[in-house]
């Protein structure tokens, strides 16, 4: 299921996420030519410095999120475009050079079709780069969220509510890529465990996009308690002495080629 997103929020909370593509994008081989591809591309930051690093060649930006896509159109350039896009849909065929993902495919469930649609879509000798979270990530998030659905207040909301998110472990992830016919593939994990500076920078992590598919699903008389205790004890559970508060993030690295 498509999530909607507001893009400008995301964009006010979303620096680690900016970081971690910062540190992929140097590792891609970019001549200057090449198709590139970004799956949930969010705001456009990145996808902006992927279309910087090929001026001859063009980079689309997709995202299942209007409100993304919205924030993201304001980059958009001559070999740069974003278009509104279901990933479990992709239907390309031999395109591009490079497809890029960052912190998005957890949203994904199914990675087996993901794999093979994006195999589908490279050209030969192409390139998938991704990373995503894996098993381990926002462990006090998830504590939190998981006891707030099933209080009494809240639990009618949640009786069909499906857990929005897939994060294997490395191993799982390892085998799931070694059966797509890639010609090459590494898949590894990373720990990326962060201090947010303090609580309101937390709060709007929370917000956008954590609490996202949850506040969808409460009416609107009790959206807002559901949020404050959402808020109230992850501030609890995650404050430090000096302010900071603490959240696990665990990612999936994989690099494969066609």
């Amino acid at each position: 299921m498509a999530h909607e997103f507001d893009g400008n929020k995301y964009s006010a909370a979303s620096a680690h996420q900016k970081e971690w593509g910062e540190k992929l994008i140097p590792e891609l081989t970019i001549s200057g030519s090449e198709r590139i591809l970004d799956l949930g591309c969010g705001d456009g930051v990145l996808t902006a410095q992927l279309a910087a690093l090929a001026p001859r060649g063009s980079v689309i930006g997709v995202d299942a999120s209007q409100g993304m896509i919205k924030a993201a159109q304001s980059r958009s350039t001559g070999n740069l475009s974003f278009e509104v896009r279901d990933i479990n849909e992709l239907n390309f065929e031999n395109e591009f050079d490079i497809v890029f993902s960052n912190a998005t495919l957890h949203w994904i469930k199914n990675h087996e079709a993901l794999l093979g649609n994006v195999l589908r879509a490279l050209k030969q000798g192409g390139t998938l780069r991704f990373n995503f979270a894996g098993d381990g990530n926002c462990a006090n998030f998830f504590n939190v969220v998981k006891e707030a659905i099933q209080l009494p207040q809240f639990a009618r909301y949640f009786s069909a509510f499906e857990w929005p998110w897939y994060m294997p472990s490395i191993g799982e992830y390892e085998q799931l890529v070694q059966r797509i016919p890639f010609a090459a593939s590494r898949v590894w994990s990373e720990n990326a465990d962060r201090f947010f500076a303090d609580s309101e920078t937390m709060i709007k992590w929370i917000d956008q996009p954590s609490l996202v598919p949850f506040m969808k699903l409460v009416d609107d008389e009790h959206k807002e308690d559901f949020r404050q205790y959402v808020i109230e004890h992850m501030i609890q559970k995650t404050r430090q002495a000096d302010g900071r508060c603490f959240e696990t993030f665990r990612r999936i690295n994989v690099v494969a080629r066609k």
